[in-house]
């Protein structure tokens, strides 16, 4: 008699974990996509010369990093509202627009370094 020692019961049905999965600890996940996703993930998978599997991780680890970093940036954004009302120091929006024009990377060869000596702009005491 045979025995599979990387498959287990789950309800009706036996899975199998990929000898490569072995002691790495991961999840058996079901996703269930529509059809047109699914081809055009396999289409830029085989394009990438990878595996639709490995495309569809990368593309959530992707996602759950900028939604990380999303979370990170507002919790930022929070922090600096309640600084800005408890110190009532701001900024002029123009000012920082101007400055983060400057900061842009790609706009041009002569603007390559043009953020070298840009100052960023200075709170003022924000009336109201």
């Amino acid at each position: 008699m045979f025995v599979d020692l990387n498959a287990r019961i789950k309800g009706n049905a036996i899975v199998r974990r990929s000898t490569l999965d072995q002691g790495l600890n991961m999840a058996i996940t079901s996703l269930k996509l529509p059809e047109d996703i699914t081809q055009r993930a396999a289409s830029v998978a085989v394009d990438l010369f990878i595996t639709l599997h490995a495309f569809k991780v990368d593309a959530i680890r992707k996602t759950a990093t900028a939604a990380e970093k999303h979370a990170g940036f507002v919790a930022q954004a929070k922090i600096a509202r309640k600084k800005m009302l408890k110190t009532g120091l701001g900024y002029y929006a123009y000012k920082v627009h101007a400055y983060l024009r400057q900061r842009v990377p790609g706009q041009s060869e002569s603007s390559k370094y043009s953020f070298i000596g840009i100052t960023a702009p200075i709170p003022k005491w924000w009336p109201g």
